[in-house]
């Protein structure tokens, strides 16, 4: 009696086997292939992080210069936007408002019935913005929402339409009080909404300014008009100067043109942020005295132009002040 097999069954036998793991192991490689596929396919359809597009900076602005842009990395004060900053379609007019505001009753500012402040501009409005608002709720009587846009201006309506973003913005926070401000993007050629150039050429660099001026101004004035309409306070920050005398020259042009457009209505409050900043003789300082504490301090971001955490400040104390003398008109104890 035999317990095992014959030679030749069992030589079959270990060839059957390992035809089987042959097999099997083809079939594990095809299905490994399968599912690659599958995964690339998935990749290439839906995208993975590898391939994600980061997002831009918070907080850098840009100088539209003839020599092409600059950017201009963000302060320390992160910009942060309260109100969606929404491009409106392009059918509004880059100067001239459509939407009629309605007149915004003067009641005395409460705790119940606080007043409504809406902050506009470009990245200085987002360095300033935060803290002006701080101090704004610790009075209790002022309801604050900050809208602002980095790198943008009136003179650039392609790349961001600021009379649209106006209306949207006013209609929403229907404030009582509204401060606005744009920087340095402005000091430039000025196009229109459909990319055209309205002046062609910078300020303050040594061409006839006179169409520039004309154009700014008018550009000014409508916003001014707009968002003083219905009894409420404008309230315009003005530009500094820069440590840079071609860029501080640009500047001055618009800085003339903006205290001019503010001087026709007497209605509209300028803080002046060139004189607040500025040294004794009048030229571009870094280091300014702070109001707090009566201490020496550095104002300006590295670039130059921007202010920095201290500067920041400084200037929302200024402006502070402006919304406190408006809130005392309208009969707030503060």
């Amino acid at each position: 009696m035999s317990y095992g097999q014959s030679p030749q069954a069992a030589g079959s036998g270990r060839e059957s086997q390992r035809t089987y793991q042959v097999r099997r192991l083809l079939a594990l490689g095809i299905l490994g292939v399968v599912l690659l596929v599958i995964y690339s396919l998935a990749g290439w359809l839906f995208g993975d992080s590898d391939g994600a597009v980061a997002p831009a900076p918070v907080g850098a602005d840009t100088i539209f210069g003839d020599a092409g842009p600059i950017t201009v990395p963000p302060t320390t004060l992160a910009p942060t936007t309260l109100l969606p900053t929404t491009l409106l379609p392009e059918t509004v007019s880059p100067t001239t408002s459509t939407t009629e505001l309605p007149v915004k009753e003067r009641v005395v500012p409460s705790i119940a019935d606080p007043a409504e402040l809406l902050i506009l501009g470009d990245s200085d409005a987002g360095s300033f913005g935060p803290f002006l608002k701080s101090l704004l709720d610790a009075t209790l009587i002022v309801a604050t929402k900050l809208d602002y846009k980095t790198s943008s201006g009136l003179a650039r309506p392609d790349f961001f339409n600021w009379p649209a973003e106006m209306e949207f913005a006013v209609q929403a926070a229907n404030p009582d009080i509204v401060v606005v401000t744009f920087g340095g993007n402005d000091a430039q050629g000025l196009r229109n909404l459909d990319k055209t150039w309205a002046v062609a050429h910078s300020p303050g660099e040594g061409a006839d300014d006179t169409s520039w001026r004309e154009e700014y101004g008018r550009r000014v004035g409508a916003a001014m008009d707009y968002l003083g309409k219905g009894n409420r306070t404008l309230i315009w920050v003005g530009v500094p100067n820069a440590s840079d005398p071609v860029f501080t020259a640009r500047l001055r042009v618009q800085d003339e043109v903006v205290r001019a457009e503010a001087a026709k209505r007497p209605s509209v409050l300028f803080v002046d942020t060139w004189a607040r900043f500025s040294g004794v003789n009048g030229g571009w300082a870094e280091y300014r005295v702070d109001p707090r504490d009566g201490e020496g301090k550095d104002v300006r971001a590295d670039d130059g132009f921007h202010m920095n955490v201290n500067g920041a400040e400084i200037l929302a104390l200024d402006i502070f002040q402006a919304v406190a003398a408006d809130l005392r008109a309208r009969g707030a104890p503060i």
